[in-house]
């Protein structure tokens, strides 16, 4: 598995908000940036008034605990989020809704929170002032089948544009997107755990030519940081990580595991996509990563930033089920052991 992590300085002294910080990635990263930085303010926002609590309890004993603000508030509360962040440096965009299934079902609520909140984002981080805002998305928001997807494939769209409205000063908007994070709370892997635990000996797979790219929480929060040290505005990162079956990664639990076909769900894909071959026209890679760039005319003044690029090939797509870098068993089951 590759390492992200990077040697910056930027966040030494500056203040840091993270709108959804409460979830897997949220505490992720507010253990990170307290173990290696030492930042004015780092600004937990998020709704759940339980989860802050518990973030509060879990790094009270932290030297650098009194750095850390909690704020309640909704992205969908474009006034809340401008009070959050005022006189914040950089913002990291995790807050959305997730669950595949979930949004089939709830599709209105699903686009006020990941597409009205993005809007919200953008509108606030530039009347505060920021200088950086990175936004997570989805291997599921590249050419979308289902509800999800598509709400994240929009945000994308307005986080990229928004560098259109800022100027060449302004705050800057950039985008990750990454495919399933082992041991975060919405991945199938602690429902495997759990449902092992409970004394099952076989796990539900909706089909058995299913695919998947997997990234680890630590990676993850790696790979956000050492985009915000790179990004000029404008680019959609992509990570360059393994890809597994899903039959084999029930393998990995253990070898008296076996598996139940029980069909593909509402919205769900075979194989996922984080580069399509159209998206592909106007991509560069590095030797970690991929580099979707928008085409929109602020970018010719910033291509040249990111230095020794190289273009991909006409007609590439990068999928999970033609990805070269694919993960074994004996490699899962440790990852597994480790995250979980």
């Amino acid at each position: 598995m590759r390492n992200f992590q990077t040697e910056t300085t930027m966040l030494d002294g500056a203040s840091i908000l993270i709108t959804g910080g409460t979830g897997s990635f949220g505490n992720q990263f507010v253990q990170t940036v307290l173990d290696r930085y030492n930042p004015r303010r780092l600004v937990i926002f998020s709704r759940d008034e339980l989860k802050q609590f518990e973030m509060q309890e879990k790094f009270k004993n932290h030297p650098r605990f009194s750095c850390l603000r909690f704020f309640i508030g909704d992205v969908r509360d474009h006034y809340r989020l401008e009070v959050a962040f005022s006189n914040i440096d950089y913002v990291i965009h995790s807050a959305a809704l997730k669950q595949v299934p979930a949004a089939e079902y709830n599709p209105t609520e699903y686009v006020r929170t990941n597409i009205g909140g993005a809007e919200n984002v953008v509108r606030a981080a530039r009347a505060a002032g920021v200088k950086r805002v990175i936004a997570l998305s989805t291997d599921k928001a590249a050419s979308p089948l289902n509800l999800y997807g598509a709400t994240k494939l929009v945000s994308d769209k307005i986080f990229v544009a928004g560098n259109n409205l800022s100027g060449r000063d302004g705050t800057r908007y950039s985008v990750v997107r990454y495919g399933n994070v082992v041991g975060s709370r919405g991945s199938v892997i602690p429902l495997f755990k759990r449902l092992i635990d409970e004394g099952c000996r076989e796990l539900p797979v909706t089909d058995g030519r299913m695919t998947r790219f997997f990234i680890t929480l630590d990676q993850g929060v790696d790979f956000v940081l050492s985009c915000l040290e790179k990004m000029v505005g404008g680019e959609v990162f992509v990570p360059k990580i393994p890809s597994m079956k899903i039959v084999d990664l029930v393998k990995a639990f253990g070898p008296d595991i076996s598996t139940k076909m029980t069909g593909i769900r509402p919205g769900e894909k075979l194989h996922e996509v984080m580069i399509t071959s159209d998206d592909a026209r106007v991509t560069v890679e590095q030797d970690d990563r991929y580099i979707i760039q928008p085409s929109f005319a602020f970018w010719t003044d910033r291509v040249a930033e990111h230095g020794n690029c190289t273009p991909l090939p006409e007609g590439y797509s990068y999928a999970s089920d033609t990805n070269k870098e694919w993960l074994t068993q004996e490699e899962m089951h440790r990852l597994i052991e480790q995250e979980t």
